[in-house]
């Protein structure tokens, strides 16, 4: 209910900044450090400190089942939304296919780090993540991995990090309804920013994906024509971005306290999103699958409890929008080259 009435607030915030698109957003440039990214050093100190940690390293065993359960559950829904009408399409793709499929980006996300199978059986995980793309509608199991272990080594890193924003996205989506906006295309620069700052070859695997993913859209479109993939693809796109699932994209490394590039978030949506919210958890233990990052925190609490951190994903996007002292540019950005500036 809080959150239902906080996305209220947005939208009626939103309808009175429309014709003055909003105050300006404060910031004219990334925060830019010269020190290493916090994790690897924390990682170190936690090891010397709770050897015990280890013992929750590797996969979690249940993940391939849960995947299985939601392309199962999305593929029903398919055939049942093929009879609905448009208007109730999109708000079940909202409400509920959008929830399944961000769950299913997230599972994507741990088996990019090889949660499912373990570091052994690497073409296991990359086969699970292809079958898990299924219901997201676009192919992008394979791509996101090669991108997204690089967000872990390279943290924050300018031409390298593509989880951080563009100078144009900075520049241009700074006011308050440029923010709204922004928001609302977040999986459209998700998905077009790497290719602009780190563009690379397509490999095989990447290949594999694509022709896999539209195999089976082929098939969904021939036998229950095209409702069921605007569903699919409909609740992709609304879920990643004004939901309030979409809140872990913004509250994990932008910036609400100097010097802390990294945020958890502690709160229920946690429960369908494998815990991703433990984000500073995650990047100090890639390895550790999502379902045991609460137990880390318990096992070294001296460490966590107090880093600024978050309760509500709604909340982070609502401040995202309105706060003109949060936007694109806040973001810790590093280099090893000579400084750079946008001014």
């Amino acid at each position: 209910m809080t959150s239902l009435l906080l996305l209220l607030l947005i939208f009626a915030r939103f309808s009175r900044f429309c014709n003055t698109m909003g105050a300006k957003v404060s910031r004219t440039d990334f925060e830019w450090s010269y020190t290493q990214e916090p994790h690897a050093s924390r990682r170190k100190a936690i090891m010397e400190k709770h050897p015990e940690v280890k013992k929750l390293f590797g996969p979690d065993p249940n993940l391939k089942f849960i995947v299985l359960c939601m392309v199962i559950i999305q593929m029903i829904s398919m055939y049942f939304v093929k009879d609905m009408d448009w208007v109730y399409i999109i708000i079940f793709a909202y409400c509920f296919g959008g929830v399944i499929n961000h769950s299913m980006s997230l599972a994507i996300h741990e088996i990019a780090h090889n949660l499912a199978f373990g570091t052994k059986y690497p073409l296991a995980n990359r086969a699970l993540g292809i079958f898990g793309n299924l219901p997201l509608g676009v192919p992008v199991s394979i791509t996101f991995k090669k991108y997204h272990l690089e967000h872990h080594r390279f943290q924050g890193e300018d031409d390298i990090d593509v989880d951080i924003p563009t100078y144009f996205e900075a520049k241009f989506f700074n006011r308050t309804f440029t923010k709204f906006l922004w928001v609302v295309l977040q999986p459209l620069f998700y998905t077009i920013r790497p290719f602009f700052i780190r563009p690379k070859s397509f490999e095989l695997l990447e290949l594999i994906n694509i022709f896999v993913q539209f195999s089976f859209d082929a098939v969904v479109f021939y036998f229950l024509g095209i409702k069921p993939i605007v569903y699919m693809i409909a609740g992709t796109l609304l879920a990643t971005g004004l939901h309030p699932m979409a809140g872990h994209f913004i509250s994990e490394h932008y910036m609400i306290k100097k010097g802390y590039e990294t945020y958890s978030y502690y709160g229920c949506l946690n429960a369908i999103t494998f815990n991703v919210g433990f984000h500073n958890e995650h990047h100090d233990f890639p390895y550790v699958a999502g379902s045991k990052l609460p137990a880390l925190r318990k096992m070294a609490p001296e460490f966590y409890d107090n880093l600024p951190c978050h309760t509500s994903w709604v909340k982070v996007i609502y401040d995202f929008i309105f706060d003109p002292d949060i936007g694109p540019y806040s973001r810790i950005k590093r280099s090893t080259k000579p400084f750079k500036s946008s001014k």
